[in-house]
């Protein structure tokens, strides 16, 4: 019989919708028989190792840890961009030359406020050059090597810089404390006008920073009535102990003395210039005077008529000469 079936399935079609209906019977007899395989897989998964799980917990909490060190980095990326950015725009504001530097090392004294930047003498940098930051004046060069330099802040005790309040200009020197916060200002008296919020620019005065840069802002005036002098604290401008990156500015290291004889050399040459070039363009005045028509010989006349007056003679007659040939010139 088995083998009829065979034979009549495999060259005829009558067997066909028999089959179907008996897979739709054995489908569900399918289903029971692997029931208890899949059951087992259910309860598997469901009742895990301890051991699998703790693997694969400290598994996660590694690759947790790894993308926040990435995150971080990512952080520390966007900072240093941003400053720089900021170096960049006040790089644009600055008229002097300027390159960026960057900070290395910290004077670990705790009484001298010293760094160390990545640029020395083989860039060009030279003793007492301004440092400033995008917010503005850190210090100056104070020592210089090959490829290095070091760098006296502003708030270090030994270290003065001559200011003007921005409001009215007012002189004074602002004094390193010791503090990474804080200036002083020295013999400020007591009755000038100076007050809390006033912006510190340099004054330019001891021929070591350049003008108008901005140094630190007051933040207390003490008034005493029976002391000669205010007691004037302000707040440096400049990040000086989180700034990483600064420029560092060449500016014009002539003397007032050179800076005055060669603004006169300039000067001198500027004038022998124009003098030159007022000579071509005097020139071509008289060839518009013939342009005007026949009377190009009318001018020669008029200057005895001009010079008959200074000596004494009558100035009746001559005016009514030079009179007619100038109707044809305005015209």
């Amino acid at each position: 019989m088995s083998v009829a079936l065979m034979v009549v399935d495999s060259r005829f079609d009558v067997l066909k919708p028999v089959r179907s209906q008996m897979g739709l019977v054995l489908m569900e007899s399918y289903w029971v028989t692997d029931l208890p395989q899949r059951l087992w897989q259910g309860v598997a998964g469901q009742f895990g190792s301890r051991t699998e799980l703790i693997a694969e917990n400290e598994k996660l909490k590694t690759e947790a840890l790894l993308l926040q060190g990435r995150l971080q980095k990512l952080a520390a990326l966007t900072e240093q961009n941003v400053r720089l950015r900021e170096l960049l725009n006040s790089s644009a504001l600055v008229n002097e030359k300027v390159e960026v530097a960057e900070l290395i090392g910290v004077d670990p004294n705790p009484f001298t406020h010293r760094i160390l930047i990545n640029k020395g003498e083989r860039d060009g940098v030279f003793l007492g050059q301004p440092v400033l930051d995008a917010r503005g004046l850190m210090g100056q060069v104070v020592e210089l090597m090959p490829y290095t330099s070091r760098v006296l802040l502003l708030t270090d005790t030994t270290h003065s810089i001559p200011v003007q309040v921005n409001r009215n200009g007012l002189r004074a020197i602002a004094s390193g404390t010791g503090n990474p916060e804080r200036l002083e200002l020295r013999h400020v008296a007591d009755t000038a006008d100076i007050k809390e919020g006033d912006l510190l620019v340099s004054s330019g005065m001891g021929q070591r920073f350049p003008a108008g840069y901005p140094v630190a802002t007051v933040n207390e005036v003490i008034h005493d009535s029976g002391q000669p002098f205010a007691i004037v604290r302000a707040i440096p401008t400049a990040a000086l102990n989180r700034s990483r990156y600064m420029l560092l500015v060449f500016s014009d290291r002539r003397t007032p003395e050179q800076r005055a004889t060669d603004a006169a050399i300039a000067q001198e040459e500027a004038d022998r210039q124009d003098g030159a070039s007022a000579k071509p363009t005097a020139a071509p005045a008289p060839a518009t005077a013939p342009a005007s028509g026949a009377p190009a010989h009318a001018p020669a006349p008029a200057a005895p008529a001009a010079t008959a007056p200074a000596h004494g003679t009558s100035t009746s007659h001559p005016p009514a000469a030079p009179a007619s040939p100038a109707q044809p010139r305005r015209e």
